[in-house]
């Protein structure tokens, strides 16, 4: 796909004349028509953006979610928790989440597209603050799924304007950049916060103040960066049924890997402890698992971009499932870096795969709609899965959360396989 360049984008233009038998070409300064020279639209986009946006992720993953698979052994042991209870307040994240996945094209539809990745983002700083200022069951668990419902805000709405610069760019790499920020969410996460609560587990509010200022930072830096050149009219519905229909490989796909693969980040910490870990084992695994997530695009972003149908959705998920059984098998130090690392780097091309599927499957006019149809049936399996997971790992011990995480996305995996040839 290439664009005409307008006379705002040329200082010059080629002027051709003849003369005596002769072509002769000269430059000209002239602006009275828009030249005809055109340019690939891939160098019409730059780094810049979708690396900025990334924060979006950073923070509305990265923090708000992720990290606090660090806490729970704190507040656990602090607050008297099971891990049933611990896994509710992942669940409470996932139900807040849920909602904003509802309502996200309806908002999106009425403020628009950038004002809603916006607003999601202070939703998210301001529920990081609010949890840091009590102790009250019932209260964390609005605090949590406030975070979740501004996730998704944000998730949604930066996939779409990423998911604009990728077509325009003809290329994943925008995706990927976008949806890795969540690794340096939580490789930062994971080198500071362990620090903190060695010996002092009490010290838990403040991680959260921690957190919320993080917050409030990523989205200072991504407020310019939510910027997008036009805003699409979205379908007012944002669920549509048909869309889940005909892509329901994929579909069935996503809801395993979202009930899956939350419960290994969620009691990697709990399971970590379990094993009378270091916390300079914690902290180095939290922050290779972070590190080979900023890592993943070089990985994937040519898969995602090239392979047909969704054989990179089911790439990932294999990864992701071997990777969590590599420390079900073995809890030694290397096996358990050897797991992070391989989660890392594939957890976040699975919601990318997932984007770019819908984006080849489905008109650009309704990526806010579809996108957040899937984000909802990704949002319900993360709901249920950190429960199912606790009560499970509270009988059998917490090794159960990385048997939960390694069957589902292995079924993920062969189910991807199943998907058809992709076409609007």
């Amino acid at each position: 796909m290439v664009r005409p360049l307008t006379r705002t984008a040329l200082s010059g233009y080629c002027l051709t004349t003849r003369r005596n038998g002769t072509t002769r070409r000269t430059a000209t300064t002239s602006r009275r028509e828009p030249s005809t020279l055109q340019v690939p639209a891939q160098d019409r986009w730059h780094w810049e953006q979708p690396i900025r946006l990334a924060l979006g992720t950073a923070s509305a993953l990265g923090l708000a979610r992720f990290a606090y698979g660090l806490l729970v052994p704190a507040m656990r042991g602090e607050l008297h928790w099971s891990l049933a209870q611990a896994g509710a307040l992942t669940t409470a994240n996932g139900l807040g989440y849920l909602l904003g996945a509802v309502a996200s094209a309806l908002v999106a539809r009425w403020l628009s597209v950038t004002a809603t990745f916006r607003l999601g983002m202070v939703i998210t700083a301001v529920a990081l603050a609010a949890t840091a200022v009590s102790s009250s069951y019932p209260v964390l668990l609005l605090t949590r799924a406030a975070a979740g419902l501004g996730g998704a805000l944000v998730f949604i709405t930066g996939g779409v304007i990423a998911s604009r610069v990728a077509a325009s760019a003809r290329s994943a790499a925008p995706l990927t950049i976008y949806f890795s920020g969540a690794g340096l969410g939580i490789a930062l996460s994971g080198t500071l916060i362990p620090p903190v609560l060695d010996g002092d587990p009490g010290r838990w509010p403040l991680v959260w103040a921690g957190l919320a200022a993080g917050a409030s930072l990523a989205t200072v830096i991504s407020w310019t960066a939510a910027r997008s050149s036009h805003e699409i009219n979205t379908n007012a519905s944002s669920i549509d049924l048909h869309d889940l229909a005909r892509l329901w490989p994929v579909t069935a796909a996503y809801l395993l890997f979202a009930a899956g693969y939350i419960a290994y980040i969620t009691f990697l910490s709990a399971y970590l402890a379990a094993h009378h870990a270091s916390v300079v084992q914690v902290a180095l695994t939290w922050a290779l698992l972070g590190l080979a997530a900023v890592a993943a695009p070089a990985l994937w972003s040519r898969p995602i971009s090239t392979w047909r149908d969704a054989r990179a959705l089911a790439a990932s998920l294999a990864v992701l499932g071997t990777a969590s059984g590599v420390a079900l098998v073995s809890a030694t130090p290397a096996a358990v870096t050897v797991s992070a690392i391989g989660y890392g780097a594939s957890f976040l091309a699975v919601p990318a795969a997932v984007t770019r599927v819908v984006q080849a499957a489905i008109p650009p006019a309704d990526w806010t709609r579809a996108l957040a149809t899937f984000t909802i049936v990704f949002a319900a399996g993360q709901t249920a899965g950190p429960y199912l997971a606790g009560a499970l790992a509270d009988q059998y011990g917490t090794g159960a959360t990385l048997a939960w995480t390694a069957a589902l996305c292995a079924a993920g995996a062969g189910l991807a396989t199943l998907t058809g040839g992709l076409r609007r």
